[in-house]
């Protein structure tokens, strides 16, 4: 990709972006997502109804006046994207390919992070680490994410969630809120590292689909190359038996994928490519408060 191709799409990501997490996200992430506990803010004089626990008796034997300590939301938080970067993810029947809206999404969760005073943090995941970059804050560091979003080619196609969820876990030390952007195709069961990942974090799952995985069009015959072995295959897609096989297919790849979120305790959110994920980003957000 040239530079000045790079910079306008790092504009244009970074201009809807801001617009979305200004004018949809700016209350909802907050509210969603908590701090870190409660903070020592002041004293003030006892009134009725005020817990007696909270009473500072130190301040209380100097002044001879009960006084209580008032607590506020420690608010920043330590925010990991998790972004899958196999083959897998460049397929897209519609308007983009999966990794397309995996990056707007990162992008405007980023954006709506430093604007809580949060620091971002990304993985990303094949079957092995292709690149951590450390948690900060600010508008550079959120705009080298975005450039290494659209730039980085992986040495892998293949997918290991378990593996990078692994990796998060041991990386960051304190609590975080780690999303994981995945169309979550990996046939190894990640059940264990996600239950124990999100004892000590906040993990939610973010599925990045497409429609053809649903339901694939009646157009005959077709080459489908899997992005993940390189293989090529022919399908017939005018056999009802092929199309009724391949939804039969994803309806357990989803059955699976719900244990897996229901075991661990994991919340997720199901995005389309051919749709806008800002209401279903919004309806996690709301189901979050």
């Amino acid at each position: 990709m040239e530079t000045e191709e790079l910079l306008k799409k790092v504009r244009r990501i970074e201009i809807k972006a801001r617009g979305l997490s200004n004018n949809i996200f700016a209350g909802e992430y907050h509210s969603a997502f908590k701090g870190r506990g409660m903070a020592f803010s002041e004293v003030r004089e006892y009134q009725y109804g005020d817990d007696v626990r909270d009473i500072d008796w130190n301040v209380t034997a100097r002044i001879d006046r009960p006084y209580v300590k008032v607590y506020e939301e420690e608010r920043e938080l330590t925010v990991i994207l998790m972004i899958d970067v196999s083959g897998s993810l460049d397929f897209g029947t519609s308007q983009q390919t999966k990794r397309e809206m995996a990056t707007e999404i990162a992008a405007t969760l980023a954006f709506s992070a430093i604007q809580n005073n949060d620091k971002i943090g990304v993985i990303f995941f094949s079957d092995k680490i292709e690149k951590f970059i450390p948690p900060k804050k600010g508008r550079k560091h959120i705009l080298f994410i975005i450039r290494e979003l659209l730039m980085l080619k992986a040495e892998s196609k293949h997918t290991d969630i378990g593996k990078a969820i692994e990796f998060m876990d041991n990386a960051i030390k304190k609590r975080c809120t780690a999303f994981i952007m995945s169309d979550f195709f990996d046939n190894k069961d990640f059940s264990r590292q996600l239950q124990v990942a999100n004892r000590r974090h906040d993990v939610i799952a973010l599925q990045i689909y497409d429609q053809r995985m649903l339901e694939l069009p009646n157009v005959g015959l077709i080459k489908v190359r899997d992005l993940e072995t390189d293989k090529d295959i022919i399908i017939d897609t005018s056999s009802k038996k092929v199309r009724k096989a391949h939804h039969e297919w994803w309806i357990q790849h989803q059955i699976r994928f719900s244990q897996i979120l229901a075991s661990s305790k994991v919340d997720c959110t199901h995005l389309r490519t051919d749709e806008d994920f800002v209401q279903g980003l919004s309806a996690l957000f709301q189901r979050r408060k």
